[in-house]
């Protein structure tokens, strides 16, 4: 394994983060010496939250059953019971012209169900992370896409929309993606009307975060050059 504290303190400083990341990981089996989720949570973005204030733990399909959504792009089927909640909540979106039915096929899903879900601050993860999200202001995660670009790993895709949740699978696919949030995750996670996501594959983290500190300190130089031309040429 990388040594993930390290490789959080060489994102969280040059980027000035106000969240940490979150690691998020699949297994076909619980994994060993790690706590299970106890409680409920209203969404599956919920679980971002709770790994950024700092807890370490797994979840199984059934945590996930609250959100029909989110459910549906991790590829978590509801039971039979529950199984009209998924369409339910698309036609009420769909009702008030937040989607189109036909944008459906469209969005990114998990291959597989997974049978357990490791949420985790990426410097405590116990388990090499299949994916890993940053959120903060734009301006951080500029440099960060760029990082990515720098690196190759970017993916080429637009910018994500609604679901946020599909930013996941879409990084597993695709490789590095951004995301401008959309309004249940930013009511489930307080994420801040001035911030925004990037997925980032596990598999990328260390040749991104290589390319950090070069992007940082040429961002730092174009902006004293971009400031200067910007007197220059203003009357």
């Amino acid at each position: 394994m990388l040594a993930y504290k390290q490789l959080e303190d060489r994102f969280a400083g040059p980027l000035t983060l106000g969240r940490r990341p979150v690691a998020v990981t699949f297994r076909d089996s619980p994994p060993p010496g790690v706590p299970k989720f106890t409680g409920t949570v209203p969404s599956g973005c919920s679980f971002w939250r709770i790994a950024a204030e700092g807890r370490t733990f797994y979840t199984v399909p059934s945590d996930h059953f609250n959100c029909p959504v989110g459910g549906y792009t991790h590829n978590v089927p509801l039971p039979e019971n529950r199984a009209a909640e998924l369409e339910q909540t698309l036609g009420l979106m769909a009702g008030v012209g937040y989607i189109r039915m036909e944008d459906i096929p469209g969005v990114f899903r998990l291959p597989s169900t997974p049978a357990a879900v490791i949420y985790a601050p990426l410097a405590d993860t116990p388990v090499d992370p299949d994916v890993v999200l940053f959120s903060g202001r734009p301006a951080s995660l500029m440099l960060l896409e760029e990082a990515a670009m720098r690196a190759g790993v970017a993916a080429q895709l637009p910018m994500l929309g609604r679901p946020t949740c599909m930013a996941i699978p879409a990084a597993l696919a695709q490789g590095v993606v951004a995301s401008a949030g959309c309004i249940g995750n930013r009511t489930y996670t307080g994420l801040g009307d001035d911030e925004m996501y990037v997925a980032i594959p596990g598999r990328d983290l260390d040749r991104i975060a290589a390319e950090v500190e070069t992007i940082v300190a040429a961002n730092q130089k174009l902006a004293a050059y971009h400031r200067e031309r910007r007197e220059l040429l203003t009357s």
